[in-house]
């Protein structure tokens, strides 16, 4: 994929989610097909019994259970001690992940653009919800992170997520084994994790998603191509460098090659969403030319990340 020159760079929160976007978010909320027991009262409510604003049943009292929740109402009726139970709402952690590689800033629209607004989109529904928001991005640094805002929560911490994604700048190439590695060991309570990649790793993507799967977290990839990567524009003879660890080649480009290289992209994709499916996780695959509020709204709701 060549490289796109003059990349634009979003400097404002506004370049990243713009009031439009924002009026689309705002009814969602996270969801997950797990069942959370988080430290803080969220917005989501569990199966487990507590203590909350939203009466679930009954039980009789038993030896130790704090007086406070005995239904006063029925003993005066029935004087049979019976305990009130309550929905307990739950705490739902966030976890952003999104490839800060030299091949993320190739295409046009640019995929790292395109994963900077979806992370934004996604962090804002989080935000606003009250859930505990985390952004990790990976790149070409020891370890393959560079960088995590952590345990970000409520709206007023939109600008800290912003200011994080703004100040990232893709270049190099990393081990996503390593980066998946030490993104699992450094994780904190349990929720939804998002990946946001090309998944075009030298070291392949089978490590890094064995070592980020369960946990207490639903993984799901979203693997972002660019236009020029599905249908490129390219004939006659070229020498191609990569742009992360410069290795070259020289191809000749002609209708047998791009159908043969078509093939083995799809069949690539095909394998990611196989071995996500194997896994208990989940995989889409979007254009970089996509709008935020259609992966946000359209695929991502009927992939049950939001509702």
């Amino acid at each position: 994929m060549l490289r796109t020159p003059n990349q634009s760079r979003p400097k404002v929160l506004d370049d990243l989610l713009n009031a439009q976007l924002i009026s689309r978010l705002d009814p969602l909320d996270l969801t997950s097909k797990r069942v959370f027991f988080g430290k803080l009262k969220g917005e989501r409510r569990s199966k487990r019994r507590g203590q909350s604003v939203e009466f679930a049943d009954h039980r009789p009292y038993t030896v130790g259970d704090d007086t406070r929740h005995i239904d006063w109402n029925i003993y005066a009726r029935m004087e049979s001690l019976v305990l009130k139970l309550f929905l307990e709402e739950e705490d739902l952690s966030l976890h952003l992940v999104l490839d800060c590689s030299a091949s993320s800033d190739c295409g046009d629209p640019s995929k790292f653009l395109f994963m900077q607004k979806a992370v934004a989109a996604l962090g804002y529904v989080g935000l606003v919800n009250l859930n505990r928001v985390t952004v990790t991005a990976m790149g070409d640094k020891e370890g393959g992170v560079v960088g995590t805002v952590r345990d970000l929560r409520g709206k007023r911490r939109l600008h800290d997520l912003a200011n994080f994604l703004i100040g990232l700048e893709p270049k190099g190439g990393f081990s996503f084994r390593q980066a998946a590695e030490r993104i699992a060991l450094t994780r904190r309570g349990k929720g939804v994790m998002l990946v946001f990649s090309d998944f075009f790793f030298k070291d392949g993507f089978e490590e890094g998603l064995r070592r980020l799967v369960g946990h207490g977290y639903d993984v799901l990839c979203v693997q972002v191509l660019s236009p020029q990567e599905l249908e490129p524009p390219l004939t006659g003879d070229l020498r191609l460098k990569d742009v992360e660890d410069g290795d070259m080649a020289e191809v000749t480009i002609a209708s047998p090659l791009l159908k043969r290289y078509k093939a083995n992209l799809a069949a690539y994709c095909k394998e990611l969403e196989k071995f996500c499916l194997q896994r208990d996780m989940q995989c889409v695959t979007v254009r970089s030319d996509t709008p935020i509020d259609t992966l946000v709204v359209d695929y991502l709701r009927r992939k049950g990340v939001v509702k």
